[in-house]
């Protein structure tokens, strides 16, 4: 049963994420940021929310706002939590920036009875056009510059659809936008914002 959340104010990923996550259920946010999206997903589905996050000044933020959050590195992976202790494990944005990109979409599944990830789809149209222009793409979804951007692993939505297959990964649903619109048509190419909900078979 879905969610029906009220997304006037907030960002569209946000409310596709609200409309995947149980109300009132246990969340996990890996790369929490500030807490923005935790406390979202707290003020309209009550949820008992997580964040971890390494940076010092998002955690700051994340104590000042009233989220809960643990300082650490994804990149040590999630042995501190115990199998299927959440309902929802969330990756927003983020995994574009891991090192160790297989190991942490498997630590999650492990975690969470469900997980959500998102990500920029390094196959967009635009992208595309700054590469055949001998350019590193630059966009929303991807804003730094060559010699300064924390991405290390860019993949495309057919990338990370035969990733979710040869890891026998169930994808329950799938949706892609660009600039807060819905993407039915040639997702790969039309979409800059891939958004998965996923878990074990």
């Amino acid at each position: 049963m879905q969610n029906n959340v009220d997304i006037t104010n907030f960002r569209q990923d946000f409310a596709i994420i609200a409309n995947w996550v149980k109300f009132g259920s246990k969340v996990l946010d890996l790369g929490c940021g500030n807490g923005e999206l935790l406390n979202f997903l707290r003020s309209s589905l009550e949820i008992k929310g997580y964040g971890v996050e390494k940076d010092d000044a998002n955690v700051l933020a994340c104590v000042k706002n009233g989220t809960n959050v643990i300082q650490m590195d994804l990149e040590d992976g999630l042995s501190g939590f115990e199998d299927q202790s959440f309902n929802t494990v969330i990756l927003s944005q983020t995994l574009q920036a891991m090192h160790h990109t297989e190991a942490i979409v498997l630590e999650m599944l492990r975690v969470g009875q469900e997980i959500i990830v998102t990500f920029p789809n390094f196959g967009y149209w635009r992208n595309r056009i700054q590469i055949t222009m001998g350019q590193m793409p630059v966009s929303r979804t991807l804003p730094y510059q060559w010699y300064d951007t924390p991405n290390v692993h860019l993949c495309t939505i057919s990338d990370f659809d035969i990733f979710c297959k040869k890891h026998n990964i169930d994808i329950l649903e799938r949706r892609v936008i660009t600039d807060g619109k819905e993407i039915n048509l040639m997702p790969n190419l039309l979409g800059n914002l891939a958004m998965y909900r996923l878990k074990t078979k």
